[in-house]
């Protein structure tokens, strides 16, 4: 194992264990190399690695501390390596959002609340009949965002968050190219916030399936 691998692993270790909590001020770098058996140098590297992730935070001239380790702050790392996506890897992405996002929309049925679903109705409203594609792209990832957010699970919202920007040029294109995209997408937002308003889970997952599958199905028969 690498030096500095070595290190991560045992900082690592002391947070899994507890002996270092969220908020936590770590020892001096002196004290900590020490305590750890590592060169100061090898410490650095993999504070500056953890750093990155958000598993610690170096504070100049207070420290160095270890995060909240909220999933959502330490899940920017992966949108952070998602955006490095090739394109041929599109339709693997929307597979997996057509796994979650249904799951998250049918958990949002049974929690989401009414001032809730009047923001879902009033955006859609602010739509109107024919949006733009880009307004609509933008309006159907804050549409999907809030409904995924009232699913009270936050990994669950931060995955789905950090996964949705290789899916975004993917619906822009749709968009521009197929002729009843923007009616087709406006019809299975309604049908998504009547099915939350009656807190049908399973019509929700079922709207949110047939929601994302087709910009899927699409987007294979263009390939």
């Amino acid at each position: 194992m690498a030096v500095t691998d070595e290190a991560i692993e045992k900082i690592k270790g002391m947070i899994v264990s507890g002996a270092l909590a969220p908020g936590d001020r770590l020892p001096k770098e002196s004290e900590l190399a020490a305590e750890l058996g590592l060169s100061r140098n090898s410490l650095r590297e993999a504070v500056r690695a953890l750093s990155l992730i958000r598993i610690l935070d170096v504070r100049q001239g207070d420290g160095t501390y270890v995060t909240s380790l909220d999933p959502q702050l330490l899940l920017e790392a992966l949108s952070f390596v998602v955006d490095f996506h090739r394109d041929d890897t599109v339709l693997e992405f929307l597979a997996v959002r057509r796994i979650l996002e249904p799951a998250a929309t049918a958990m949002a049925a049974l929690r989401i609340d009414d001032e809730q679903l009047d923001a879902l109705s009033a955006q859609l409203d602010a739509l109107g009949p024919e949006p733009s594609v880009e307004a609509l792209v933008a309006g159907d990832l804050e549409f999907h965002r809030k409904i995924v957010r009232s699913s009270g699970n936050s990994v669950l919202c931060s995955l789905l968050d950090g996964l949705s920007g290789p899916t975004t040029r993917a619906r822009v294109w749709r968009g521009l190219t197929q002729a009843d995209a923007v009616s087709r997408t406006l019809h299975e937002h309604r049908a998504i916030l009547a099915a939350l308003r009656d807190r049908d889970a399973e019509a929700a997952r079922s709207w949110a399936t047939v929601h994302v599958a087709s910009v899927e199905q699409w987007l294979r028969s263009t390939l």
